[in-house]
């Protein structure tokens, strides 16, 4: 939960937060969306305690963040971002980072709910290949798959995702799309979202501008409210049906 924050970058002219407050509620899903430089970034890094607050309070559980040891606040998140890092490494190392002590059963168990595991296979070496720096012999759709898998095999009570798809082929899409729905079941999640169409589903959403809240419902009572976020749905939904259109579909 975020209660009353403040936080401001050096660099910036105004805060990047101002007076937010908001709670994701135990194995439910909160999305935070809004137009670029909104803030829906910051609020997610604050939860993972990369930076601390100016004002106001960061909690899980009902205790501040500043509480705990960093390495207990991280074990009990997980993070599956677009930009996903894999070291020059084989997949079965970079997969098992999440989970030192997995036996390989549970590795591959993670890597096939992640909807990972048929290409790893079928790569030259499998689970032994080596993922080149930073990930280059895989496709982007691949290494956010192995993101997933790596999510899997924390098993965290607490998900974050940063869940930027717009540069994946539609078939990787939908692959990632059913794996962080199988992912975020019975987890607390915060979804940190760049195209709308993804988190209709949630719980909640809070529509942030400029650092602050604008708008808090669900999907339907956000479309009903006609403010920012059914703005936003709509350029959204014309921007995905002119990509269509282009292809020829």
């Amino acid at each position: 939960a975020m209660e009353g924050v403040t936080f401001s970058y050096e660099t910036m002219n105004r805060p990047a937060l101002k007076d937010v407050s908001f709670a994701v509620e135990p194995g439910k899903t909160l999305a935070v969306v809004g137009p670029s430089g909104a803030g829906k970034t910051t609020a997610a890094h604050l939860f993972l305690r990369f930076w601390d607050a100016d004002d106001g309070s960061v909690c899980i559980d009902g205790a501040d963040l500043r509480d705990y040891r960093l390495d207990d606040l991280r074990d009990r998140i997980a993070l599956v971002s677009q930009d996903t890092y894999l070291f020059n490494a084989s997949i079965r190392d970079n997969l098992l980072l999440a989970g030192p002590m997995a036996t390989e059963d549970e590795m591959m168990r993670a890597a096939a709910m992640a909807a990972a595991h048929e290409f790893i296979t079928a790569l030259p070496d499998g689970y032994d290949t080596t993922a080149g720096e930073r990930g280059v012999q895989l496709s982007g759709g691949q290494r956010q798959r192995i993101a997933i898998a790596r999510a899997f095999l924390k098993n965290s009570p607490i998900l974050i995702l940063d869940e930027a798809t717009s540069h994946l082929d539609a078939e990787s899409e939908a692959l990632i799309h059913a794996s962080l729905v199988r992912l975020m079941s019975g987890r607390s999640t915060l979804v940190i979202a760049h195209r709308l169409s993804t988190i209709r589903g949630a719980d909640q959403i809070v529509v942030l501008n400029q650092g602050r809240i604008e708008e808090i419902g669900t999907h339907d009572h956000l479309m009903d409210a006609d403010g920012l976020y059914s703005h936003l749905y709509a350029m959204n939904f014309a921007a995905l049906k002119g990509v269509l259109t282009e292809n020829g579909d």
